[in-house]
């Protein structure tokens, strides 16, 4: 059976195919470094002497497509059916003779410019800063001249390793603390790229830096009035370390991650509240006193809810999850949302159960990025089950 006409490579194919060398930053590296990619021919799907005998009319419309040759590249032809149907010389491949051209054919020769441009200005900054220009473009275009001000931290960062200020003291022209805080990722690149063996983990950003930083604090509440510190002073907010340095009279703590359950958790003998948004329990990592209490975690039920979790117990083995269980989950069907970034981490500090739960938020078990947010719970079942 003869191919369907719209087998045939169209000019929109062509440029389809171009445009993912663009999207991929090929074309920019190979204009800036060439590898000998280029000539590059890319073959175009032409009919042959059957097809043209079936479907000429269709046939000459598409040729015709091809006429004139896109700018950029030049076309080479063949001779089909000539001894059938008579000689026609079709297009069958597209030869961009570089980058460059490739480049035109998309209409993305300003841009290349510009990629040139602020790829030789960071080079003028720091020649090691070329590999980075060459291994992500995009970015560099995406940037623009945010990439070399950024380049401009990262330098300073090199040259001070531990500068001792805090963040908002960095004096460099143009610079300011919220142009740090919105570019870490983009400034750490070019860091990694000066100082490929600089390590930079840590979720502190200003401290892994050298700088200074305000201290994580630690809020909690006493539900127990009678172990306040003092009448009134059952809310109070601590630095972690001296939180740490606590040695509370309490037999029980209750760690949650929602402020206005924080705040609604009931009255309960001997028992401490502990409130941290998100991945905020990092100051409960040094208190070794809570070694002798038991310690309860209420977190959302999605991935990030059992990865917290994870965290925890890696400081605090002890400690034991609370309406974070599939009878939770199931009776609030009508609260569950969406988790759009879940995490896949590997976690071996939970329970059968929780695991159980866990793999089957990953896998979409009872429905696609699932997620139950903990203040989306109703107060009744929350007050039934909280031990």
């Amino acid at each position: 059976m003869a191919a369907k006409p719209l087998a045939w490579t169209s000019p929109a194919e062509l440029h389809a195919a171009a445009l993912r060398s663009w999207n991929s930053g090929e074309l920019l590296r190979e204009a800036a470094a060439p590898s000998g990619l280029h000539p590059r021919r890319r073959a175009i799907r032409h009919p042959n002497a059957t097809q043209l005998r079936t479907h000429y009319t269709e046939a000459a419309a598409w040729a015709s497509g091809w006429e004139p040759a896109p700018r950029g590249c030049t076309l080479e032809h063949v001779s089909v059916g000539a001894s059938t149907i008579g000689a026609n010389v079709l297009p069958a491949a597209a030869v961009f003779a570089s980058a460059a051209g490739e480049i035109e054919f998309l209409g993305r020769s300003r841009e290349a410019a510009r990629h040139a441009e602020l790829a030789r200005r960071l080079a003028e900054l720091d020649a090691r800063l070329a590999a980075w220009a060459l291994r992500r473009p995009l970015e560099l275009l995406k940037q623009g001249d945010d990439a070399l001000t950024a380049a401009r931290v990262a330098l300073w960062l090199a040259a001070n390793p531990r500068p001792g200020i805090y963040l908002r003291q960095l004096s460099l022209p143009g610079v300011h603390t919220k142009f740090v805080e919105t570019h870490r990722r983009l400034i750490d690149e070019l860091l990694s790229t000066l100082e490929p063996g600089r390590v930079l983990g840590g979720k502190n950003y200003a401290r892994r830096h050298g700088f200074l930083a305000a201290p994580d604090r630690v809020r909690v509440r006493f539900l127990d009035p009678a172990h306040a510190p003092a009448p009134g002073m059952a809310d109070v907010e601590v630095t972690a370390a001296c939180f740490a340095a606590l040695d509370l009279d309490v037999d029980r703590i209750i760690a949650t991650e929602n402020l206005v359950n924080f705040l609604a958790l009931p009255d309960a003998p001997r028992t401490l509240a502990v409130f941290g948004g998100g991945y905020g329990f990092e100051g409960l990592g040094d208190a070794a006193w809570l070694r002798g209490t038991e310690v309860l975690y209420w977190g959302d039920i999605d991935t990030h809810g059992f990865h917290i979790l994870d965290q925890l117990r890696a400081r605090h083995p002890h400690v034991r999850s609370i309406l974070m269980d599939e009878e939770t989950l199931m009776a609030h069907r009508a609260f569950w949302g969406r988790e759009d970034t879940p995490t896949h981490a590997a976690l071996t500090r939970l329970t059968a159960e929780e695991s159980a739960l866990y793999a089957a938020l990953q896998a979409g078990t009872f429905a696609p990025l699932l997620r139950l947010e903990q203040e989306l719970l109703r107060w009744d079942h929350v007050l039934e089950r909280l031990p």
